[in-house]
């Protein structure tokens, strides 16, 4: 039988990706502008492709500099996180009938409803005085927000593996930290790679953390040094918007390849 076409679903798809393709054809378009251009049209296609925009905009930006600092934090974010935040949700998960543990689940999960921007002050001086306006300060606070979103993915992914696998191992004699080393953690790869990108795409997009807490202008991230083309007047649109494409599109690339986990393992950690 002839299956019928949802006209309104179709509808909202191409309404949605226009909305999200737009945006993206006017960043390549500006970039790829020069100021005359720009002054006639912004919305017409570049008569030329003055890719000397992205080589002003490494310069004006200290491009490399800033891609090495959010490629270290990054990293090391999303490496420690994986580490720390599998072994505290395993911890939740296989006690969860335990008052202490089940209240510990809770008190993670309340963090999720907390804005940022009530804690915002507290955080700005209790990391000064402690001397963590660094780069290393802001890895370790990476580490702590993610926490709570992600002890409940891995609660919820934890608890579909058969607890008879821990079971097994410790009648061969396994401990508990080689039993989660050996058993769980080769078992949470799908569900690292989710929690890995998304914490991968946060740590690299973001901009408010990083600018209430790093002083230093050598330890700026890609997100923050996009402020030299704002001036008190003006506004250098050709140089911002190339930059903006050089600094987005690691992640572009990252989340084109992995996207496919990142949907596999949320669905297979929401349902028990």
């Amino acid at each position: 039988m002839r299956k019928s076409t949802n006209w309104t679903i179709t509808i909202l798809v191409a309404l949605g990706s226009l909305f999200i393709l737009f945006p993206l054809y006017m960043t390549i378009s500006i970039a790829l502008k020069n100021s005359e251009e720009m002054a006639r049209s912004i919305f017409s296609l570049p008569t030329g492709l003055h890719f000397e925009n992205f080589k002003n905009a490494i310069e004006a930006t200290n491009f490399f500099n800033a891609f090495k600092n959010s490629a270290i934090i990054t990293i090391c974010s999303v490496g420690f996180i994986l580490l720390t935040n599998s072994m505290v949700a395993y911890a939740i998960a296989r006690n969860m009938e335990k008052k202490f543990f089940k209240g510990l689940y809770f008190y993670f999960i309340s963090a999720m409803f907390i804005p940022f921007q009530i804690i915002m002050l507290p955080v700005v001086k209790v990391t000064t005085d402690l001397s963590m306006n660094n780069i290393t300060g802001l890895i370790i606070l990476y580490i702590v927000y993610g926490l709570a979103f992600n002890t409940f993915v891995y609660v919820g992914y934890i608890r579909t593996i058969p607890y008879e696998l821990e079971e097994a191992a410790t009648v061969d004699g396994a401990s508990t930290w080689g039993t989660f080393w050996k058993i769980i953690f080769p078992l949470l790869a799908p569900i690292n790679a989710t929690i890995g990108i998304l914490a991968c795409l946060s740590t690299w997009n973001d901009f408010m953390l990083p600018l209430i807490l790093l002083g230093n202008q050598d330890s700026y991230t890609l997100p923050l040094v996009q402020y030299v083309f704002q001036g008190q007047f003006s506004t250098d649109f050709n140089l911002a918007f190339a930059s903006y494409l050089l600094a987005l599109s690691p992640m572009v690339i990252i989340y084109l390849f992995a996207q496919k986990w990142i949907i596999n393992g949320i669905t297979q950690g929401a349902v028990k």
